[in-house]
C-alpha cells in the first residue's frame, strides 16, 4: 500500500510539472525594405522677406577700395 501511495504520488508530481511547462516557437517572415518617396513644400515667404529687408543694402553703390599711395 505504501509503495502504491509513493508511485501515484510520484505520478502525480510529475503529470502536474509536465502540465505547467510551456513552449513558445516564433517565426519570423524576411523584411522587405521598400523606397519611401518624400514630398517636401518649402516656404520662401521668410526668403522674400529678407531679400525686401535688405534691398536698400543690395542696391547701393560699392565703393571701390582706394590704392596706396605708391611714394
Amino acid at each position: 500500500m505504501k509503495m502504491t501511495l509513493i508511485t501515484l504520488a510520484t505520478c502525480g508530481l510529475l503529470l502536474t510539472a509536465w502540465g505547467c511547462s510551456t513552449s513558445h516557437k516564433v517565426e519570423v517572415a524576411p523584411v522587405e525594405v521598400k523606397p519611401i518617396h518624400i514630398t517636401i513644400d518649402v516656404n520662401v515667404k521668410v526668403d522674400k522677406e529678407l531679400d525686401d529687408f535688405f534691398s536698400d543694402i543690395d542696391d547701393a553703390p560699392v565703393a571701390a577700395p582706394e590704392a596706396p599711395n605708391a611714394q
